[in-house]
């Protein structure tokens, strides 16, 4: 594998695995979730806009038949992953947040078996069936057992789907864009439905802790500018699904960084699960891949 594009995916996965104790920092600190939302993304927006206007630095317009895609891909890896992984913390520990987003390539398997009309094998229907029961035993973790599933499990699950599509059909682009201007224009178009939560957002900036504020302003320049420009780069160099395997660092980094930063740890319950739905991801993409998916981006020219 490339040593650059693993270098920079490296990068991202770290900043995103500290994703999730930031944004419960935040919402703990007075932020409401829409509000958190949109100021992160405010402020990724306005970064690339800077960026845009740097001397020497010149944005390629999207052409008029890749604006719809790209338009779609920002509302569903920007604004539906998000929306629903901020408003599923407020129910939801950060550490579990990080393992229930990493159920992401199990999902990225069954796009390519439906849409991709990739082959599983009988290795690989394994794995998924026991990613699926790694998946149940997060979510029985989770919340009062007395009242059941936490919500917030059902919008990480989302979550998961919408950043599957988002990383299988934004391949493609990177023929006709720079990684940069790409990540850009999916950022911006996925802000503008974020704009419904702006009502009262300067009373909840003053209102929230100084510390919330910061945890804030790191998730806007950090998770959401600098960590998607390092993955959007990492999956144009070098080969998507060698990239994508790093993805299975990310429960483990939230873990660690919840524990470290809010002396928080999901439940033992929940960590057998992410141990035993991580492994089922593993069981597809090493027993499975020859008759799937190693790379499920092989096939993305005709789509």
């Amino acid at each position: 594998m490339n040593s650059k594009a693993l270098l920079l995916a490296g990068v991202s996965v770290i900043i995103w695995g500290s994703t999730f104790a930031a944004i419960s920092f935040s919402l703990k600190g007075g932020y409401s979730a829409g509000h958190l939302v949109l100021i992160r993304f405010l402020i990724a927006s306005l970064i690339f806009c800077v960026i845009a206007l740097l001397p020497g630095f010149r944005f390629k317009l999207p052409h008029k038949e890749d604006i719809l895609k790209i338009g779609s891909l920002g509302v569903i890896g920007i604004s539906v992953y998000h929306i629903c992984a901020t408003f599923g913390q407020l129910t939801v520990s950060a550490g579990t947040a990080g393992m229930l987003i990493g159920s992401t390539p199990i999902f990225t398997t069954i796009i390519a078996v439906l849409v991709l009309k990739e082959r599983l094998g009988q290795m690989g229907w394994i794995g998924l069936g026991i990613g699926f029961t790694g998946i149940l035993l997060i979510s029985l973790g989770t919340g009062d057992p007395s009242a059941g599933v936490s919500p917030g499990v059902l919008l990480f699950l989302i979550s998961a789907l919408a950043t599957s599509i988002f990383f299988v059909y934004q391949k493609p682009l990177f023929k006709k864009y720079n990684p940069i201007e790409l990540t850009a224009y999916f950022t911006w178009a996925g802000t503008l439905p974020f704009l419904i939560f702006a009502p009262g957002l300067f009373d909840s900036i003053q209102n929230a802790s100084l510390g919330a504020n910061l945890s804030a302003v790191y998730v806007g320049i950090f998770p959401a500018t600098i960590a998607y420009i390092t993955w959007a780069v990492a999956l144009s160099i070098g080969n998507a699904s060698s990239v994508s395997t790093l993805l299975y660092a990310e429960p483990v980094i939230a873990i660690l960084v919840a524990w470290i930063w809010l002396h928080e740890l999901p439940t033992p319950l929940s960590i057998a699960g992410g141990v035993i739905a991580i492994s089922g991801v593993l069981l597809v993409n090493i027993f499975g891949k020859k008759a799937l998916l190693a790379n499920p981006f092989k096939r993305m020219k005709s789509i």
